[in-house]
């Protein structure tokens, strides 16, 4: 038996010998020969300094070469494409202020500023209307800072607020809010319709109704809303059909009359600081009055006594009240303001007047006269659900994400800039309406006691016809925004395929343009329409808009807290209690401002996304598996295997498996700190133990081994799970472990193995185990992680500075990228600095890699210093030809004695005596072993022949000199670093003795003198993606 297993450790390790030694070739060895000098041949273009990592380059690119592409850098879900649509036109890059801040200024300036804002102040009184608009600012700002978290966590490409909400929760989150956002654009069109027809009608041409005088027929007025309001869009959607060119254009129009009639506004408030002498009501007591003209505003004119004496016999409250002129605009220096701080809330039917006497505002005759009464009853909520659409339109610049130069830095700030200017104009028009303008003539909603005129046009400078075609203009080109973005977002929905049945909206016309999706937007548009009244219109869109700002805020706070390692975003003020914050903000003003609009709004949202995971679930598996009454766990599972996450989801799920000393202890502590730190508290690690031996005869060791690493575990704060197989080789049991551990969609895809420390000194076993793990590791398609100098780690309650250096020489999939990060998550690590060093060959322009990696790193939203060391060529130095000839001789020697496993022990010590000479960490002079002495005459000669005639193998020097070139540069620039992260060079092919020993000298040479090292071989498949 024993000489059969020398045959057989002889034949393992048998090795190709030099043509300098004489030794004759049997036909195995020729073979082997011919196929060690084709590699030679063919990797002879190899960079000498980067040949260690020969194996790899065939499947990972050098940094080099991988480069170019990486400021382009692209892993994320493909876009949909349409086979009828056009090539689309290279995009202008817009900067923050044309891209970003000037489109949301004009969608959220709209028609509720013009028609609305005077009349919410005068209701609300100052200190309310200041509430009411502070609140709704407050949910665009949080929200605004929630997307530009999600905005910022990566390039974001065209598709806008639809893409980073669906891309961040999923599709059926994605498609009902792509559905409810899709719906309030559809519906905004439809206000800004009925408002730029409402601002005709009522305040440039009354004599156009059709209906009759609708001052005295409120269903007269809303049914020409209608009927104007449908003709209008017909002309409004043939206007997209045909041209969107000309709606862009025209845009830049309604922008510029939004600009200057808001300028106009504000000079106007000034120039009517002391009040303006033009206009004056008719006041009756305290109740406003309409259709009076001033020359009859007395309580002895005929025409007035003909109104409230019909028969002789005169209304009680005209007897009892004078009739007198008020001055509607008194000015700031009047204080006014005093008398507009408190609301004056009324139920439908009161009448409008001074203060809140029930003799005043009660209708106690059963008729109106000429006297204007409430027409909806109002509130501090309902009001809030009419002004919210004037804060909407904060996703314009998002929604031109693929026009911008730079989305992750216009975004943010032209989105926030614009809700800051909008807020300040917002709350400072409640302040200057309140100190300008009477009370009564504030809750005047369609200003029927100054003739049918516009309040906001009546404040204006110079005159109320800027504001009314500024306010009409601006209201039309909104609404062509509205009719030309919703069928786009429509299209977009159809064409990620996650709703089926509007598959038919995905098509585009010969000209590149979504008409079907068009047509379905004219026909909801006209149902809004139908309406006829903004201010049923108002509070339908706000529970659409704010439905989807809730979804923003949720995909905000839901990533934060959960840590996904995809999560970098490159704007930093955002927190998660900030989200939540917005989040409870949009549903509390939903359900407050209208409670029924609020359950339509989310019984369509859980329609959607129930139809969505129904359709898909059909689509995938048809066993209607989620109509079952199964628990969390088990439905978890199941969606987790439907197959392999994502680049931008993907995260370390590690095993990690530690060794047993003798008295089943795990050796090496710190490496369970190490998972810990690395999972930042999240996530799932699986901790296993590899027992040698038969199970049946020591079960209890086993038990009792998995007691004591659970107890690790809980002492280390490692959330998981532990276990310890038996097996009769620790190599296969490893094997097993690594092939079989977990269930379903958690299976680890990370796996961190210690060090072998003593691989010289155990002879071949400790190696030989290390290297068929790393093989099985890769053939798993997992990520390895070997943490070399462990026990020098930082403990988990310790907080180190200094640097995280990242030797960045080839491409495997970013983990080298990712793991720095996930490091800093953790309280330990977090105050290091990153800093990444990546090698130029000869060829390589080193300027270039560096400004391309640093735009790589920006989109990664990962904060490095970068360095890229240029390493030139040069000769193979007498050290290296030593060091590999010190390398060879252990090997060649055990061939050529064919030891058995005492005497190979032997020849370890005194070979590893020899090696010491030239070793950084070992004694410089060491005394020879006696051993040696003991060799019979045959043995002192061959090995005295073997001495004098062996050459070291090219390719081992090639090998060597890599080792020890990166050694040098790594250790001058990073041994002071608190932790060297490196790419771990693949293991040789050939199952080989020879070539495994030589594999693990030169891991030993690459890392000699640095005292924390994370070797990092990543598993064949991107971890890390620039996309959100």
């Amino acid at each position: 038996m024993q000489s059969n297993s020398a045959k057989d450790d002889s034949d393992e390790m048998e090795i190709i010998p030099s043509e300098h030694n004489g030794a004759v070739h049997d036909n195995k060895n020729e073979d082997s020969g011919d196929i060690h000098r084709a590699e030679e041949n063919q990797k002879s273009n190899i960079d000498p300094n980067l040949y260690l990592y020969d194996d790899d380059l065939e499947t990972r690119p050098h940094i080099s070469t991988f480069i170019s592409s990486i400021a382009n850098y692209e892993n994320t879900i493909p876009a949909a494409t349409d086979p009828d649509a056009k090539p689309a036109a290279p995009s202008a890059r817009m900067g923050t202020l044309i891209g970003v801040f000037l489109p949301c200024i004009q969608n959220i300036f709209g028609v509720i500023l013009f028609i609305r804002l005077t009349w919410v102040v005068g209701t609300a009184g100052a200190v309310c209307g200041f509430l009411i608009v502070l609140t709704c600012c407050c949910v665009t700002m949080l929200t605004a800072i929630s997307m530009s978290a999600i905005a910022t966590n990566g390039v974001v490409p065209a598709g806008g607020s639809y893409f980073m909400i669906s891309r961040s929760l999923g599709p059926e989150f994605g498609g009902a809010v792509g559905m409810l956002f899709y719906t309030g654009t559809t519906l905004a069109a439809a206000m800004y319709i009925v408002g730029a027809v409402e601002i005709v009608l009522t305040y440039m041409a009354p004599w156009a109704s059709i209906f009759g005088d609708f001052t005295k027929d409120a269903d007269a007025m809303y049914n020409n809303f209608r009927v104007y309001g449908t003709l209008l869009l017909i002309f409004m959607g043939l206007i997209v059909f045909v041209g969107v060119k000309f709606v862009n254009k025209f845009a830049t129009v309604a922008l510029a009359c939004v600009i200057l009639s808001i300028i106009a506004v504000y000079v106007g408030i000034f120039d009517n600081i002391h009040g303006n002498e033009k206009l004056y009501m008719c006041v009756l007591g305290k109740r406003l009055l309409k259709d009076i003209p001033l020359d009859n505003c007395t309580k002895e004119d005929p025409f007035i006594r003909d109104i409230y004496c019909p028969d002789g016999k005169c209304e009680e409250y005209f007897l009892a009240n004078n009739v007198t002129k008020v001055k509607g605009i008194k000015g700031l220096a009047s204080g006014v303001f005093y008398d507009n701080i408190w609301p004056s809330f009324l139920e439908k039917g009161q009448f409008i007047a001074y203060g809140k006497n029930a003799i005043d505002i009660e209708n106690t005759s059963g008729q109106s006269y000429n006297q204007i009464m409430a027409d909806i009853t109002t509130s501090f909520t309902l009001l809030i659900g009419i002004f919210f659409p004037s804060v909407t339109g904060i996703m314009a610049g998002s929604n031109r994400s693929g026009d911008l130069a730079d989305a992750q830095k216009s975004i943010p700030i032209g989105t926030i800039c614009a809700i800051l200017t909008t807020s300040t104009v917002y709350l400072s028009s409640v302040m200057f309406f309140a100190g300008t303008v009477d009370n009564l003539l504030l809750r005047d909603k369609f200003g029927q006691s100054i003739g049918g005129k516009l309040v906001v046009a009546n404040i204006a400078w110079p005159n109320q016809w800027v504001i009314l075609i500024g306010s009409f203009l601006s209201t039309l080109g909104a609404g062509l925004q509205s009719l030309t973005g919703a069928p786009r977002l429509l299209q977009a929905i159809a064409r990620d395929e996650i709703i089926p049945f509007l598959a038919p909206f995905a098509k585009s016309s010969s000209r590149g343009e979504p008409t079907r999706a068009l047509l379905l937007t004219i026909v909801i548009c006209q149902c809004g329409i139908l309406l006829g009244n903004v201010d049923l219109l108002a509070p339908l869109l706000s529970m659409f808009f704010l439905m989807c700002y809730g979804f923003v805020n949720l995909a905000c706070a839901v990533q934060t807290l959960l840590r996904t390692p995809n999560w970098r975003p490159r704007f930093k003020f955002y927190h998660w209690s900030l989200s939540l914050i917005g989040l409870t903000l949009c549903i509390s003003v939903m359900i407050m401002t209208s409670w029924y609009f609020a359950l339509i709004a989310m019984g369509m949202a859980i329609i959607i996304y129930k139809y969505i995971e129904y359709r898909g679930a059909e689509k995938e598996w048809g066993d209607g598996i989620r109509g079952m009454a199964l628990t969390a766990a088990r439905y978890s599972l199941l969606r987790l295997e439907e197959g392999p996450p994502h680049t931008k989801n993907w995260r370390p799920q590690i095993l990690v498996l530690s060794k047993l000393n003798d008295n089943l202890l795990p050796k090496y502590r710190k490496i369970f700190s190490f998972a810990t730190q690395l999972k930042a508290g999240k996530g799932l690690t699986i901790c296993v133990s590899v027992i040698k031996g038969d199970h049946t005869k020591i079960t209890n060791k086993a038990v009792d081994a998995k007691s004591t690493l659970r107890k690790y575990m809980t002492d280390e704060k490692v959330k998981g799970f532990c276990d310890v197989l038996v097996a009769q080789q620790i190599g296969e049991g490893l094997s097993s472990v690594i092939q079989t551990i977990g269930l379903g969609g958690m299976k680890p895809n990370t796996v961190i193995i210690g060090w072998p420390y003593s691989w010289r000194q155990e002879g071949r076993n400790s190696w030989k185990t290390f290297i068929q793990t790393v093989r099985t590791v890769a053939a798993c398609h997992m990520a390895l992680m070997v943490p070399k100098g462990i026990n020098f780690y930082p403990e988990s309650n310790h907080k180190i500075g200094g640097n995280i250096d990242i030797w960045w020489i080839v491409h495997d999939g970013g983990l080298l990228m990712l793991l720095p990060f996930l490091l800093k998550q953790h309280r330990t690590w977090r105050n290091c600095k990153l800093r990444i060093f990546t090698v130029a060959q000869i060829e390589d322009n080193s300027i270039q890699m560096k400004k391309d990696l640093k735009t790589f790193l920006y989109h990664l939203r990962i904060e490095a210093d970068v360095e890229v060391v240029e390493m030139n060529n040069s000769d193979i130095s007498a050290y290296t030809y030593e060091r590999t000839l010190m390398m060879e001789q252990r090997n060649q020697m055990l061939r050529a004695l064919g030891l058995n496993k005492k005497e190979n022990s032997k020849v370890d010590s005194q070979n590893d005596e020899k090696r010491n000479s030239i070793d950084l960490d070992g004694p410089e002079n060491a005394d020879t072993p006696e051993t040696t002495s003991n060799k019979d005459e045959s043995t002192e000669k061959a090995d005295g022949d073997f001495k004098s005639s062996v050459k070291p193998d090219e390719f081992n020097v090639r090998r060597m000199h890599t080792a020890i070139k990166l050694n040098e540069v790594i250790v001058e620039k990073s041994q002071d670093a608190q932790l060297v992260i490196m790419n771990l060079p693949g293991p040789p092919r050939e199952v080989r003795a020879e070539r495994e020993s030589n594999y693990m000298e030169f891991l030993e040479v690459l890392t000699e003198g640095l005292e924390k090292v994370l070797m990092v071989r990543g598993g064949g498949r991107e971890v890390i993606t620039i996309y959100s």
